[in-house]
Formats: C-alpha cells, sequence, structure tokens
C-alpha cells in the first residue's frame, strides 16, 4: 500500500520534529508482530545517494549516519512509526521515506521535511497567577497567556528554551495539553537527579487539572520603557501615568520579549498590568540578579502600596 500524497512537514532550525508514519489498514498486523521491519530513508535525487536513517525489527533499533541518537520512533500505538528527529540541521531538509514491511502487506509513505533557517525571534516564560502556583486549568491557562500578550508555548519552543538554559521547577502547560518542564540543573526538589537535565514529562492531562504555564511571545512591534516619575506609584497610579503617556502599563510578554530579544535592562521594579511586579537584568551585576540574566519577579504586592514605579508599552502606530 502507497500513500500517494506525500505529508509536508515545517520545522524550524534546531527544534525537534515528528514526521508521521503508521499502517494505512486496521486491519494489518501491529507492531507486535516481531517480524515486521519498519525502514527510513532519506531519498535523494538518484537513489543510488539514499541516507539510511532508521531500522527497527522487533526490539531492534538502529540509526545511520547524521542521524545517529538523534532520530527515535514514537511508537504511540502499535500501528504507529512515526519517527522524531531531535535538534533538526538545514542538511536534515528533503524527502523521506517511511516503509512498514510485514512480507505480505507492505505501507510505503513519503514525507516532505522543509527546516527554515531559524525560529522566530520569540522567549518562553513560565507563569502563573497571583493566587500562586498551580492555580490554572488548560482554558485558564490559555487565557492567561493571552492577557500577557502571549500563547502557550509548544514543546519545540520549550525545548529550544531549555537548550538555551532556561531552568523551572514548576510544571506547566504546553500547548498540545502536556504538562512538562525544562531542568538543566537536576536537584532533589526538582524531580532529583536520577534523570538528567531535560524536559521532564507528565504527559497529557486532564484539562480541568491544575498547573502553571509556559507562554511564547515574539519580538513586540512598539516600544517597552521604564517611565520615569518623580514620585513610586501605586497600582492604579501606575496603570494611569501609562496612560497620560500615550501608552499602557506594560504585559509580563512585553518586559520578557524586550529582555530577550532586546537586551533590556534597568534595576528598578516596576508594576506590569498582570499587578506583578518586575524587573529585566540582561547584564547581572551587584544588587541586580548578581548571579544570572533574568526578568526577577518580586510577587504581587498590594496594589495601594507606593514603592514601585511603572514598565509601560506604546504600540507602533
Amino acid at each position: 500500500m502507497f500513500s500517494s500524497f506525500p505529508v509536508k512537514v515545517i520545522a524550524g532550525l534546531g527544534a525537534n520534529v515528528t514526521l508521521p508514519c503508521g499502517l494505512l489498514s486496521k486491519d494489518s498486523f501491529s507492531f507486535g508482530n516481531t517480524g515486521i521491519r519498519v525502514k527510513w530513508t532519506k531519498v535523494a535525487d538518484d537513489e543510488a545517494l539514499n541516507e539510511d536513517v532508521l531500522l527497527s525489527m522487533g526490539f531492534h533499533k538502529k540509526t545511520y549516519g547524521s542521524f545517529e541518537d538523534r532520530v527515535f520512533l514514537e511508537e504511540k500505538d502499535s500501528q504507529d512509526a512515526s519517527i522524531t528527529i531531535t535538534d533538526v540541521a538545514m542538511d536534515d531538509t528533503g524527502r523521506y521515506r517511511c516503509e512498514i514491511i510485514n512480507g505480505m502487506e507492505d505501507t510505503v509513505q513519503e514525507i516532505l521535511l522543509e527546516v527554515q533557517g531559524g525560529l522566530i525571534d520569540g522567549v518562553v516564560f513560565p507563569y502563573s497567577p497571583s493566587e500562586g502556583r498551580y492555580n490554572l486549568n488548560f482554558e485558564e491557562a490559555v487565557q492567561a497567556c493571552e492577557e500577557q500578550d502571549a500563547v502557550v508555548a509548544s514543546y519545540d519552543q520549550l525545548f529550544e528554551a531549555w537548550k538555551n538554559g532556561l531552568d523551572w521547577c514548576n510544571a506547566g502547560w504546553l500547548s498540545d495539553a502536556t504538562v512538562k518542564y525544562p531542568i538543566t540543573r537536576p536537584r532533589a526538589p526538582c524531580g532529583g537527579t536520577v534523570d538528567g537535565p531535560g524536559v521532564r514529562n507528565y504527559g497529557y492531562q486532564d484539562k480541568q487539572s491544575r498547573y502553571d504555564v509556559f507562554c511564547y511571545t515574539s519580538a513586540i512591534k512598539g516600544r517597552f520603557y521604564w517611565l520615569s516619575q518623580p514620585d513610586r506609584l501605586s497600582f492604579d497610579e501606575a496603570v494611569q501615568a501609562c496612560l497620560d503617556d500615550g501608552a499602557e502599563i506594560a504585559k509580563v510578554g512585553h518586559i520578557y520579549a524586550a529582555w530577550k530579544i532586546e537586551g533590556y535592562d534597568r534595576c528598578d521594579a516596576g508594576w506590569l498590568a498582570d499587578g506583578s511586579v518586575r524587573y529585566p537584568i540582561s547584564r547581572p551585576r551587584k544588587n541586580c540578579s548578581p548571579t544570572e540574566a533574568a526578568v526577577r519577579f518580586v510577587g504581587f504586592p498590594d496594589k495601594m502600596l507606593k514603592v514601585y514605579g511603572v514598565y509601560c508599552f506604546k504600540a507602533e502606530q
């Protein structure tokens, strides 16, 4: 059986990507039959130059060449022959052939993989509401990210952030309704040290369960800035001060994008639209996040307190 319409898959440079393949007939043998062989090949214009990617027969699996230790069978069920390629490179662009061979009814499928020149400039950030950690069901998580000028992050985006050093001990929703958290420094309170660094996985969860969320925002279209004021402000005064300046009080997504993408740095704690107080440090120094570049989180203080300034955002006209 041959699937005549190749599936096209697009991935960002450095991301993980899944190439789908499975038995086309539900009446076919499952992969539990050790006689079934799964073979993945990267197809060249000249078939003599084809590259072996992965070969699987029963419990025996082997990857080849540049794909060694970088390609894994998904095996989500007994009829799934999809593979995941990790840390996608530009050279991975091309046509892939999946063959499921049982000697009676073979299945052949082709997938076109396009690797784009880079991930969209953006940043993943963990978010929890003023009520504290583990207070968002999936629908509330989606809304929370939207309110911060962001969307719920995908696994690929979280994985890329982990590779770039994101370490967070609280589990959060992702866009596919799985729950994960990134650990670069394994330690006892954060899942232990046995598994080593990685993106820890709680898997798919009931959408009414409550966790934090990982949000993703891209480059801001406008200006994020600290509003100079003679006095410190309450939250309501901060909101009004930005309005008086022809802007709006900045959101959490704005401060993360300005910090990560633009290198914004200021050692003054300021109100944001969700009622939190934060400040962005891209140049660690004494008394200003001395150990790491980060958006520092002060908390959700009493909104009547007049001890903080404000960060504003003025959208492009």
